[in-house]
């Protein structure tokens, strides 16, 4: 189900900056973003998601140590929230909410300096092309390309959820351009982050949503809490 495989990325990754300290190897700057993001307090960005046929944009913030919250303009209205226990998904065109009770096991599957680790326990991570920056994919025609350093994230067991994923690091910024996600069944989930905003100390009542009463709830839809 594409839904599912999209929320498992979102609560996956975000925007991550990384250190800027000479490139030696691709595992050494993947640890080297691991490590700054692991000391970011919040942050802010726009966000266009695409999965196959899909498209989706809105605006994603999050606040450490695992507060998510995105809110789209399309499909209008459609929330997800989640606050390292609960993970709450309103989908206005079946009026549907989806209530998910993760515990805190999943902490560190959210956007933070540990999910990153994990990452780096369970894929291989290499260079696309190398250190040296190259066009952003789908900006190669244009007058002034995005130039990107690509690393991509292999997995090194079977179950992982992602057969790929690969990062698009901005070169100036050390920010997370872009991430493309290839599941199992070969589908490609694409991330692009814009107006990144850093520790902008956002409050907690950022990440409070309040439903309509109207909507019909459906609880552990991803899996039982008890399993």
């Amino acid at each position: 189900m594409k839904l599912i495989s999209t929320l498992a990325l979102v609560t996956a990754f975000v925007a991550f900056p990384a250190a800027a300290q000479d490139i030696l190897t691709a595992d050494t700057f993947f640890k080297q973003v691991s490590a700054r993001y692991s000391t970011i307090t919040d942050y802010e960005a726009s966000v266009a998601v695409s999965a196959g046929s899909q498209k989706m944009a809105g605006t994603v913030i999050y606040k450490a140590p695992s507060f998510m919250r995105m809110d789209f303009t399309e499909p209008a209205s459609q929330v997800i929230v989640y606050d390292g226990q609960n993970l709450v998904v309103y989908v206005p065109e079946f009026r549907a909410i989806l209530s998910q009770q993760t515990g805190s096991t999943t902490a560190a599957a959210a956007a933070t300096g540990e999910g990153l680790r994990m990452l780096g326990r369970n894929y291989s991570v290499t260079f696309e092309t190398g250190p040296t920056p190259t066009p952003l994919p789908g900006t190669e025609e244009s007058a002034a390309p995005e130039s990107v350093i690509r690393l991509v994230l292999s997995r090194l067991t079977v179950a992982e959820g992602f057969r790929t994923i690969t990062l698009s690091i901005e070169p100036e910024s050390l920010l997370i351009r872009r991430m493309d996600g290839v599941t199992l069944a070969g589908d490609l989930i694409s991330y692009d982050f814009t107006s990144i905003r850093l520790d902008q100390g956002i409050p907690d009542t950022r990440f409070i949503y309040d439903s309509p009463a109207s909507a019909n709830v459906y609880n552990n839809f991803l899996f039982s809490s008890d399993s």
